[in-house]
Formats: structure tokens, sequence, C-alpha cells
């Protein structure tokens, strides 16, 4: 039998984020945003060492920072509906980063900060745009620099 260079279920790029109480932020995405916990070690004393969770189509990795330093990560998250999903994060514990609003390159998109400081930004696809409209866009909403 032949080994998958990349295991079933995983993508090339897997977000790996190293916080304090990993447990919480691992409550969080299965909570707010229907994650699936797929493996979870933990030490003796409940640290967890690692958590795998798959949220839609994609696999995270998160596991506490043990003494190292926390390295939180920001993840950029399509839904077929971010308002939704940004009420159901605020819901689970999460703090608004920003609300709702339709951006100029053609996404309706939000953040939020969760217990971990994690940095969540979810997006709706709404509109596809040109790189020419989208610098066009860019200029009147930013002016030259």
């Amino acid at each position: 039998m032949t080994v998958q260079k990349i295991p079933q279920g995983y993508q090339a790029l897997c977000p790996y984020m190293t916080c304090n109480d990993a447990a919480r932020v691992v409550a969080f995405i299965t909570e707010a945003l229907g994650g699936e916990v797929r493996a979870l070690s933990k030490t003796p004393d409940g640290v967890v060492m690692n958590a795998e969770v798959k949220v839609r189509d994609s696999m995270m990795m998160i596991g506490d920072c043990r003494g190292k330093e926390a390295r939180p990560g920001t993840i950029y998250m399509y839904s077929d509906d971010c308002d939704a999903l940004y009420r159901r994060a605020l819901a689970a514990g999460a703090t608004s980063l920003a609300e709702p609003a339709d951006m100029f390159y053609g996404d309706r998109h939000c953040g939020v900060v969760d217990m971990g400081g994690n940095h969540w930004w979810f997006a709706t696809h709404k509109e596809d745009v040109s790189d020419a409209e989208i610098a066009r866009r860019a200029e009147a909403a930013y002016g030259k620099k």
C-alpha cells in the first residue's frame, strides 16, 4: 500500500494556530463555524498538544503554546452568509473587528477575534470584479498615494 504524501481530507496548506487555551478556541470553531474535531491529543493535565478540526472543506490545526510564545493566526473564510456567521461567532464569544459591509473588490465581509487572539474574516463573494475595476474602485475609495 502506498502512503499518500498529503493525507486524505487535508489540503497542501493547513493553518496551524498556537494559542493560549486552545480548548476554548476549538470549542469556538465547532460552535460558531460548524467545525468537526477529527483528532485531539492532550497531555495528562489537559493541555491541547494538537487538535485537528475540519471546517467545511478545509482542515486546520490548533495547539496550546505550552510555555512558548502564542502564535495566533488570521483566517479569511468564505461562507454562503457571512452576516449569519458573524452573528454566530459573536454569540459564541468572539469580539467584533468589523461589522458586515460590502467591499469594492466584490466580497461582503466582516471580522471577529476569538478568545485565543485569532482573527477571523468571514466573506461572501457577491460580484466578480476585474482587476482594472478593482483598481478604479480602490482609487475612488482611498485616493491616490
